[in-house]
């Protein structure tokens, strides 16, 4: 498995679950600090169509390119099914934000040769490993 800095500097594509176009909401914040620091986001949430300037999918296996990691800004109870579809498409981690806790998931993706990061938020990660 590859340490967070490790996984944060050799990734590109980040898909965003729950990704919100509020700017209020954490998720919009996160994510246009990511794209401003070089990745491309995908958007994951069939409620909106258009964030960030990126075209919004329904779910993982919506999205027609390679994702290296799939964000969940999502309940802890509902994380399992995301963690499962990253498995599905291929993703190389799974990165459940704060207060995002899914042992059983992280279990199944790890299992899969997937790099799990649980319950820690991404921008503050990516503040401590990537200068």
């Amino acid at each position: 498995m590859l340490t967070i800095a490790e996984l944060l500097c050799s990734s590109k594509t980040i898909a965003v679950v729950g990704l919100s176009s509020k700017k209020s909401r954490p998720s919009y914040g996160v994510s246009e600090y990511l794209q401003r620091a070089g990745y491309r986001i995908i958007p994951v949430n069939p409620k909106e169509t258009e964030v960030l300037g990126e075209r919004c999918y329904p779910d993982l296996e919506s999205i027609p390119e390679k994702v290296d990691i799939v964000n969940i800004f999502r309940r802890s109870e509902s994380a399992g099914e995301f963690a499962d579809a990253a498995i599905r498409i291929g993703a190389r981690a799974v990165w459940m934000q704060e207060d995002v806790v899914d042992h059983a998931a992280a279990r199944r993706a790890r299992d899969a040769g997937l790099t799990v990061v649980m319950d820690r938020c991404i921008l503050k990660e990516h503040g401590r490993w990537v200068r």
